[in-house]
């Protein structure tokens, strides 16, 4: 949510940043804006809207001139979508403008402060008082006013400075939100988010938190609270701008269910060796495992989701106890931790604000934390103990898919690494599983080029305009069918509800009527007659069913309206293609109903404000 580009080169800064907004529309914005320094004067175009009316006010960034400036795309909190709300913020002087990410939660003190030292405000924002704050705290070095800066605000932020003091300097500061410094040839970036900067570089530094950053054309230096110089080592991120781009599909979230195969054996491959789990750098230690009485698995959305089925496979062959929390309620739970809990923090940023104050949290009382995340040295992957890299690649459109998928995968391999030192699973079942997760990624391609596709269009056809959906199944396919629903309210706005089957008698059956839509999920085969019960009880209520199975309870077909069949694989696996069948289906309705897809309305790709 929201996004921070920033130039500093001899370039002309204006197209360049307009550009790099354009590449982070996915995290969700109602306004955007530009702000360059030519001839020593902060020149500022800002619009509600989309980047189109941005472009068009700018001419495409051709208007304003100069080599050094700082972009922002705002998702509104602190004030209505407006022009005057938008970034950048001008400080009362104009001599600073700013872009922020984040939230300042001791604003409203600070303004009232600084309104009381003859400070105008022009907007609603919390942002607008960091510019004001800036100019207040300035005494002719910028440096020791960031610091001062630091020292006052309050909550999270990402914060982007520009000075007509010093027009051949861009600064950055932050604080709980991610910052990445792009190191070019002879030009520099700053940016919320690698994809906004990497047409033009692969190295990059993070920002830690409350650090400064003071960057030339053809320098970096950073510097800590105190002032004191700090030294980075810069990172290479593998992606490429291809893959951060369309390549022909019409959609990104498309594009990155059909980059799943790919995904999947960039997650799988480097890990297993033989039969062998080589997890990068983490063994788990036998002393420390023998002494785990549970593990906790934390994530928000289609995270959590993927830690509901990581708990079922987790649970049942290391037979350790296993909870599941939302990371926004976790964090307010007082929650029971300690040395003897395993802590799974799930995110495919890295930077997801109630996620990483969870996972701070468990830290704290003592838990070891285990990341699962997509996104090389994020905030999450830092803070862990340990890391499992999903190496999903950039995933644009704001639904996830490959992230969600690679996410499963991941935790999959973590269960069964722990189950094989801990002596909880058989060679064989053990080795069964790993053939089976080798064939993934080609079953997944499979279903991508089948006719099955083509009956998933079919469907959205028939039933893209019902206003109710809802999704039921048992064990793994309940927790497959929670992502399920998911995904189809978030890109399609239809209302869409998981159930467990066997709480269908428990109230939901209540809520069936004559054409009602229900996605029956039917590929755990110990489970088929029951599922077969449940069907028939929506059928029987004047319900419609499509039926989601495996190829051996095919046979559902004969309780059901419609089938829809994945490939034949291991039951305690086959959450993964269910996901893929599933996140087709909301794509077509989705698509059928005109909606946009990529970015949902409200919604914003990287959560980082609670």
């Amino acid at each position: 949510m929201c996004g921070i580009i920033g130039y500093i080169g001899n370039k002309k800064a204006g197209p360049i940043l307009l550009d790099g907004l354009k590449k982070l529309e996915y995290r969700g914005y109602d306004s955007s804006g530009i702000a360059v320094i030519d001839g020593g004067v902060i020149s500022v175009i800002k619009s509600v809207g989309m980047i189109e009316a941005l472009d068009e006010k700018c001419s495409g960034g051709e208007l304003l001139n100069g080599t050094v400036g700082i972009g922002h795309t705002r998702w509104a909190t602190h004030g209505a979508p407006s022009d005057v709300n938008s970034h950048p913020h001008l400080s009362s002087d104009k001599r600073f403008a700013i872009v922020h990410n984040g939230i300042i939660e001791n604003f409203e003190s600070l303004r009232t402060e600084l309104k009381s030292l003859g400070y105008k405000f022009v907007g609603e924002t919390d942002s607008e008082v960091i510019a004001k704050l800036i100019q207040h705290l300035y005494n002719g070095n910028i440096i020791s006013a960031l610091r001062a800066v630091i020292d006052r605000l309050e909550g999270s932020y990402a914060v982007g400075i520009i000075s007509a003091d010093k027009p051949d300097t861009l600064y950055a500061i932050r604080k709980d939100n991610p910052l990445v410094v792009g190191l070019g040839n002879g030009e520099n970036f700053i940016a919320s988010d690698y994809t906004a900067a990497l047409e033009h570089t692969k190295r990059f530094v993070l920002l830690d938190d409350k650090e400064i950053a003071e960057i030339t054309a053809t320098s970096t230096k950073f510097y800590d609270i105190n002032g004191k110089l700090v030294k980075k080592t810069p990172y290479t991120i593998e992606w490429n701008i291809e893959e951060a781009q369309k390549g022909g599909y019409n959609h990104f979230m498309l594009k990155e269910i059909y980059e799943q195969p790919k995904a999947l054996t960039r997650t799988l491959r480097p890990r297993i060796s033989g039969d062998e789990i080589k997890l990068d750098k983490i063994e788990f230690d036998a002393e420390h495992l023998s002494s785990v009485e549970r593990i906790d698995i934390i994530g928000c959305g289609s995270a959590y989701h993927a830690g509901i089925v990581g708990r079922s496979f987790i649970e049942k062959h290391c037979r350790i106890p296993v909870n599941n929390f939302l990371a926004s309620e976790y964090i307010y739970s007082d929650p029971i931790t300690g040395p003897k809990t395993l802590t799974i923090i799930i995110s495919q940023s890295g930077e997801t604000a109630d996620t990483l104050a969870a996972l701070k949290l468990a830290h704290s009382r003592g838990s070891k934390t285990l990341a699962v995340v997509n996104v090389v040295q994020s905030a999450i992957a830092r803070a862990a103990d340990d890391v499992l890299y999903t190496h999903a690649g950039p995933e644009i459109a704001v639904a996830t898919t490959k992230g969600y998928t690679t996410q499963i995968v991941a935790l999959y391999l973590i269960g069964l690494k722990m189950a094989l030192k801990k002596g909880t699973i058989t060679t064989k079942r053990y080795k069964e599983l790993i053939r089976g997760l080798t064939k993934l990624p080609d079953k997944v391609e499979d279903m991508l080029l089948e006719t099955e596709v083509e009956k998933i269009k079919e469907y959205a056809e028939k039933f893209y305009n019902h206003k109710c959906v809802f999704f039921m199944g048992r064990g793994t396919d309940y927790a497959a069918s929670l992502e399920g629903a998911l995904k189809l309210k978030e890109i399609s706005y239809i209302h869409a509800e998981a159930y467990a089957a066997g709480e269908l008698k428990h109230g939901t059956i209540s809520l069936i009527e004559d054409d009602t839509l229900t996605l029956a999920l039917v590929t755990q085969e110990k489970l088929y007659h029951k599922m077969e019960s449940n069907i028939k009880a929506v059928k029987a209520r004047g319900g419609t069913v499509i039926a989601l199975a495996s190829r051996a309870n095919s046979k559902i077909k004969s309780c059901s309206d419609l089938l829809l069949t994945i490939p034949e694989c291991d039951d305690d696996i086959s959450p993964v293609l269910t996901a893929v069948q599933l996140q087709l289906f909301a794509y077509y309705v989705a698509l059928k109903r005109g909606c946009e897809i990529d970015k949902p309305r409200n919604l914003a790709k990287s959560v980082t404000v609670e």
